[in-house]
């Protein structure tokens, strides 16, 4: 295959080639191109320019002449300060032009240096932008599904996939975190490689947002109610047609009890990796360690879980707190709380309701404190 025939490789595929980028989504060409998606980031990226032409694979503008020009003087008055120590006259060719290569290569050399490390930030700026986007989320749905960010390390998560996310959304604060979406803890890549990817380039945003895009992706492993045997049907017509709870396991019958949503999102999504029987419980000689101990395990809550889940129904709790404040100022009503400066109770036709107010708010009592 002649090499004409050969597509170029773009800046972008390049750089998310690199061994330790591999978390990266290669940004497409519209997304960068639209200033809209890249709205504050020339004040933060130095030489803004020429990185954005560098992602874009942009050949920059020939400015071969002025500098050639520049260095010619240059070198033509560094010659005439040293030509006392037999330095060559200003009008050899050769020596000019050599010169002038040779601090133009320098000059270019530390320039480019410079416009790779902007050129990086940009992307990875641009890079936690465009994982938010639509096509952006997708294209990392696709790499969370082929397993490429890994799974978590913890064991009662059962090998659930994690996400690359960032503690802030500021470059140099800190380097790039997995999400595990089973126990909602964060942990350090495994690999060595990439600790040193800025998890700014991936924000704080993403790893949630994915899940709320797609409440149907499945965490972890959901206990399943086993079929019913024959013997067992028998014993459940024997009882009604109810299942017995004797009859199965605990984790089966709390599974069969949930309900399938809670705020719009699968009830084993909810952190499964969470919960009774999922948290290590150090014990020594059989018998577990007190909390109180030195020894013992220390703020466990934070891997609590409900085993009712419908305590999470946000919109459950809602209406319920809200029935209880209805319930509360009808109780008040009907009670016959007293009007502040009379002596005749709201809910009675006078003398004495459950307060009255002589002065002192009392229940049948009065200044003395004793009934009147």
């Amino acid at each position: 295959m002649s090499s004409s025939s050969q597509i170029a490789e773009t800046w972008i595929s390049s750089f998310c080639s690199i061994l330790g980028h591999e978390y990266f989504a290669e940004v497409s060409e519209d997304f960068i191109e639209d200033d809209f998606n890249l709205t504050g980031l020339q004040s933060q990226v130095p030489m803004y320019k020429e990185a954005l032409e560098m992602i874009l694979d942009v050949e920059p503008e020939d400015d071969d002449d002025d500098l050639t020009d520049e260095e010619d003087i240059s070198v033509s008055d560094d010659m005439l300060d040293n030509g006392d120590r037999g330095a060559a006259k200003p009008d050899d060719p050769y020596r000019r032009s050599s010169a002038s290569r040779r601090h133009q290569h320098m000059r270019l050399a530390s320039d480019l240096s410079v416009i790779e490390a902007s050129a990086e930030l940009l992307y990875g700026l641009i890079h936690q932008r465009y994982i938010t986007s639509r096509p952006g989320i997708q294209q990392m749905a696709e790499k969370y599904e082929l397993q490429h960010f890994g799974v978590c390390p913890r064991v009662h998560c059962a090998a659930a996939k994690v996400l690359p996310v960032g503690t802030s959304d500021t470059p140099g604060v800190d380097t790039v975190k997995l999400f595990c979406p089973s126990c909602l803890d964060i942990y350090t890549p495994p690999n060595s490689r990439f600790q040193s990817v800025d998890g700014a380039y991936f924000g704080t945003t993403f790893g949630c947002l994915f899940f709320m895009t797609y409440p149907e992706v499945e965490v972890g492993k959901m206990l399943r109610v086993p079929p019913v045997l024959p013997a067992a049907a028998n014993t459940i017509a024997g009882n009604g047609g109810a299942a017995d709870p004797a009859n199965l396991s605990s984790g089966n019958w709390l599974a069969s009890q949930e309900p399938t949503q809670i705020n719009g999102i699968a009830a084993s999504n909810l952190a499964p990796g969470l919960g009774p029987g999922k948290t290590y419980s150090p014990r020594i000689y059989g018998f577990r360690v007190s909390e109180r101990s030195r020894a013992g395990p220390r703020m466990t809550w934070l891997r609590s879980r409900p085993t009712d889940l419908s305590e999470l129904d946000e919109v459950a709790v809602y209406i319920r707190d809200d029935s209880e404040e209805e319930g509360s100022e009808i109780e008040e009503d009907e009670g016959g709380l007293t009007e502040p400066g009379r002596g005749k109770s709201r809910g009675g036709s006078g003398g004495r309701g459950v307060l009255e107010y002589d002065g002192y708010w009392n229940s049948g009592m009065g200044r003395d404190g004793w009934g009147s």
